[in-house]
């Protein structure tokens, strides 16, 4: 008896064994994938908030556990699972590239930059947005626009203190080059009194309301949806919008975030790579279209009230166009202006860098299907 049931038991065991391999090929490879607690990143948490609404588009993502894992889905296949890392800032987001805890994500192009020059392997596979940033000042401050701003640190008799979140965020390098193109000088160290403004890190954009509140700085420098949160909570008041900086034009539609891929996930991965940027290309186009419910949707993700989202001044872009290429090159000219740069980007025009910094190829072939 007990040989006739393995004789009919060991061929199905058999069969099964056999198949495993073919099973576990079939699971979608999974890669982290970072991004910040930003309204700058709203297209792809539009993308993970709407999941399966995405489908129409080809393209979607489809949550596996809310906030933490998704299913990125191509054509009706899933090609990856997409496991999400919160980082803290662009710099800490080139540090996670640095030490290979990422593979994609979204980033601030400055930071990004800065962690290229440094040898991180990674590029540019895609733009994000513009705008976005802005200066604020606390809500009673005599401060009103930049002009006020220019008088009072030439009236100061001590730096005048500006917080900022990062130290390569865009935000900080946009307003030190208008600074600096304004004759004032500049400082990171808070021995150096004979300095006209003092910049201070305040490690993470959590900080910045905090830093105004609290009265540690005469303004902060950050990226939405800081400038917005602190209206709305009647804490802090915008004295300029960066882009509205003079001289005027220089700094309208500069680029802030882009995604970014490791050089091993671009080698080996190239239809993953593909696939996240179609996702961010048509939920850009998305945000777009639909601007309140975008800000609407990124507030509630990271845990601000609606009318916070609904101020969002953000473009979402899907190209490396000359207007964005003239705002990467200013970037790039500012830091080595700053002489920030000490590796592969150091002295570098835009077009001498761009081969470093950016790979358009997957970005070329999602335009073809826009």
């Amino acid at each position: 008896m007990l040989k006739r049931c393995l004789r009919h038991i060991l061929p199905a065991v058999a069969l099964l064994i056999a198949a495993m391999p073919g099973l576990a090929a079939a699971e979608p490879p999974a890669f982290k994938t970072g991004f910040i607690f930003t309204t700058h990143h709203s297209p792809f948490l539009v993308a993970a908030s709407r999941g399966e609404a995405f489908k129409e588009l080809g393209v979607y993502l489809k949550p596996l556990m809310e906030r933490e894992s998704y299913e990125l889905i191509k054509d009706g296949k899933s090609v990856a699972i997409l496991d999400l890392v919160v980082a803290k800032s662009g710099s800490e987001t080139a540090t996670l590239f640095a030490q290979k805890h990422l593979d994609m994500g979204i980033a601030s192009i400055t930071a990004i930059m800065a962690g290229i020059d440094k040898g991180v392997p990674m590029k540019i596979i895609c733009p994000l947005q513009t705008e976005g940033m802005a200066l604020v000042a606390p809500k009673n401050s005599p401060l009103s626009d930049w002009d006020s701003l220019l008088r009072h640190i030439r009236q100061a008799k001590e730096p005048v203190k500006i917080g900022f979140h990062s130290p390569t965020s865009a935000p900080k390098i946009v307003l030190e080059g208008a600074l600096a193109q304004a004759g004032c000088k500049v400082t990171l160290d808070p021995s150096d009194h004979d300095a006209d403004v003092l910049l201070v890190d305040l490690k993470e954009t959590g900080n910045l309301l905090a830093s105004l509140s609290a009265g540690q700085t005469d303004a902060v420098v950050g990226p939405s949806p800081f400038p917005e949160v602190a209206q709305t909570r009647g804490v802090g008041k915008v004295i300029v919008n960066l882009g509205d900086l003079p001289p005027a034009g220089r700094w309208k539609d500069f680029p802030c975030c882009v995604g970014v891929a490791s050089d091993d996930m671009r080698r080996q991965h190239p239809d993953v790579v593909a696939a996240f940027v179609e996702l961010i290309a048509r939920a850009n186009a998305w945000c777009n279209e639909h601007p309140r419910e975008a800000g609407e949707i990124a507030a509630a993700w990271i845990g601000l009230p609606p009318e916070a989202g609904r101020k969002s001044t953000l473009v979402f872009v899907n190209d490396f166009n000359e207007n964005w290429m003239r705002g990467a090159g200013a970037y790039l000219d500012i830091l080595n202006g700053m002489h920030k740069f000490n590796g592969s980007l150091k002295g570098k025009s835009i077009e001498e860098a761009r081969p470093l910094l950016i790979d358009e190829t997957f970005l070329k072939a999602v335009s073809r299907k826009l």
